[in-house]
């Protein structure tokens, strides 16, 4: 029953929960979860959180997301994308590299940005997605998002191929079709590919066949463990008794980073304990521990 986290290169055609209903499948685990979805349309890095490692979920959905899209120039669509009608056309106006790379310059840094109709955020407990099918449209009040990079990867007449460094909750649809208007005319997205997600820029994906061909072998790709993804947090390594008190959840004290508030957790045997937060006087209380199969506790769901 393994615990970790599997980057999986998600296939174009499938929605994020069928991808995680596969795996879950393969893998026997009820306890998993994907970080930070994908549109069918999409292809590329979709985290997927097994057993215990679900609880590092919110640090992977925290990280930036870097994706390669193809803008198709000339036509605006319901949905954003290919999947929806054309609801507008408009003249695409000849522009030059440096023009291009001027307009995408205004898209640099924190902005807003107002969410899709077509989207999982739920209204009344309703996805709006469903809304929008139903013919509904209601407001959506702006959010903050930031943009790190933005550049041109080739352009034509009709299409601009882009790479984009986002934030979380950045809707790269949204973003084409702003680009596409700053550009004077309309667009939506024909291809779309979430490269990496951070801190996982450098790890391999695995795609649905060779996990199916592996587990046919009786074997698997090696899980990233959860501690993967916490990179960004300061380590603190406890003994094995301050160990013990902390899983029955007690404060203890230990060598703290100066102005750290929450740290990964270590025992000196160097299992990875879980996420715990600080205090002034050099306090660490538990926040969200791992349990292990040598904890009285521990349930292989």
């Amino acid at each position: 029953m393994p615990s970790g986290i599997l980057l999986l290169d998600k296939p174009r055609g499938l929605s994020s929960n069928a991808a995680l209903q596969r795996v879950r499948s393969l893998y026997n685990r009820e306890k998993a979860g994907h970080v930070g979805s994908l549109d069918p349309l999409a292809t590329g890095m979709l985290p997927i959180c097994l057993g215990e490692a679900t609880k590092v979920a919110a640090d992977v959905l925290d990280g930036r997301k870097c994706y390669r899209f193809t803008v198709a120039l000339g036509a605006r669509t319901a949905t954003g994308d290919t999947e929806g009608e054309v609801t507008a056309t408009a003249a695409v106006p000849a522009f030059t590299p440096g023009e291009v790379a001027a307009v995408l310059g205004r898209f640099h840094g924190p902005q807003t940005q107002v969410p899709p109709m077509y989207s999982a955020i739920k209204r009344g407990g309703q996805p709006l997605y469903r809304l929008a099918r139903a013919g509904v449209t209601v407001e959506r009040a702006a959010r903050g998002i930031e943009l790190f990079a933005l550049s041109v990867i080739s352009l034509s007449p009709a299409a601009l191929d882009l790479e984009v460094l986002c934030s979380k909750g950045t809707y790269v649809r949204v973003l084409a079709e702003d680009i596409a208007a700053a550009l004077g005319t309309c667009g939506h997205v024909s291809q779309l590919r979430r490269l990496y997600v951070e801190p996982f820029a450098s790890e391999p994906m695995h795609t649905l066949e060779s996990l199916i061909e592996a587990r046919g072998a009786g074997s698997g790709p090696a899980l990233l463990p959860a501690d993967a993804a916490l990179v960004h947090l300061p380590a603190v390594v406890l003994s094995a008794v301050a160990a013990g008190r902390l899983r029955h959840g007690q404060r203890v004290a230990a060598d703290v980073p100066v102005h750290s508030t929450r740290v990964r957790l270590y025992e000196t045997s160097g299992e990875f304990l879980g996420i715990g937060t600080t205090d002034a006087s050099g306090g660490v209380q538990p926040r969200r521990l791992l349990k292990t199969a040598a904890d009285p506790a521990f349930s292989a769901r």
